[in-house]
């Protein structure tokens, strides 16, 4: 969930500095600061366990996992954001004159929220493929079974795929890993 906390336009370097003093977590989107509320207990869970999937299937191959806390820039966008999960090749990138932000990611997914799904769906996913790295978007929703899938598969081409269903699998192509929906869904109780 995101909420908005200040209406002040901000330079990225003012961000930067409040962000590494702040006890909580932000995103800066093109000048402004937007606090990140905590999530629900299926957002949390999912991320854990697609972030579980990944680190087990990429073992000893050279990609780094990152779950919700890693910082990532977009240059073009004038953008700081937290993926819930992303893939990044080794050795990772970060951004000039920084430790603590990557810029290189191949795969971001994001558990969607009712308060995020069309940002994440529209604005975000056109920042996200402003970053050269960047080949596969997967948006997995929390309430229900359904997990979208957009792969690049040349500069300004993606192919979109859905899955709904417990048994069908999803073949990530930016990395080589393949999961169930049921898998990433598992435990999982829907509120009606």
């Amino acid at each position: 969930m995101i909420a908005q906390v200040q209406t002040k336009t901000y330079q990225a370097e003012e961000y930067l500095e409040l962000e590494i003093n702040s006890e909580e977590r932000h995103e800066f989107i093109n000048g402004e600061i937007i606090l990140i509320a905590g999530g629900t207990p299926n957002h949390s869970e999912i991320t854990s366990i697609l972030n579980s999937v990944l680190r087990v299937s990429l073992k000893g191959k050279p990609y780094s996992i990152f779950a919700s806390d890693q910082r990532l820039w977009v240059p073009q966008f004038n953008n700081y954001t937290y993926p819930d999960v992303m893939a990044v090749p080794r050795p990772i990138e970060l951004q000039s004159g920084r430790t603590d932000t990557i810029t290189n990611p191949v795969l971001i997914a994001e558990v969607l929220s009712k308060s995020t799904k069309a940002y994440d769906r529209d604005e975000k996913f056109a920042a996200y493929r402003s970053i050269p790295s960047f080949q596969e978007y997967l948006l997995i929703d929390q309430y229900r079974l359904q997990v979208q899938q957009y792969s690049k598969t040349e500069a300004n081409k993606w192919i979109f795929s859905e899955y709904s269903c417990a048994g069908d699998l999803v073949s990530l192509t930016s990395i080589s890993v393949e999961f169930s929906v049921g898998d990433l869904y598992e435990n999982i109780e829907f509120s009606e």
